[in-house]
């Protein structure tokens, strides 16, 4: 499946739904995921923590046009693990 917002296309989800995992959505809120973008890009949509920046490790950095996201765990695991990264 193919999603269009803003002229961005995201192409696929990866990893597994949102919804079937222990933190699932309620009424398409709060889904956090990880998208690949049409242009090899990743999206990820997650809570904004960016007020915490100030904690970041030395060498990091958060621009005014970015935003730091946190994402449970198991997202980032299972998308790893079903091969959802490997190149194409």
């Amino acid at each position: 499946m193919t999603f269009v917002l803003c002229g961005t296309m995201f192409l696929r989800r990866l990893g597994i739904d949102s919804n079937a995992t222990p933190t699932a959505c309620a009424s398409g809120r709060a889904c956090p995921d990880i998208l690949e973008m049409a242009d090899g890009s990743i999206a990820v949509i997650g809570r904004d923590i960016t007020p915490l920046s100030p904690g970041l490790p030395a060498g990091s950095g958060c621009g005014e046009d970015e935003r730091i996201v946190r994402i449970p765990r198991e997202i980032l695991v299972r998308a790893l693990r079903d091969g959802s990264f490997a190149s194409t």
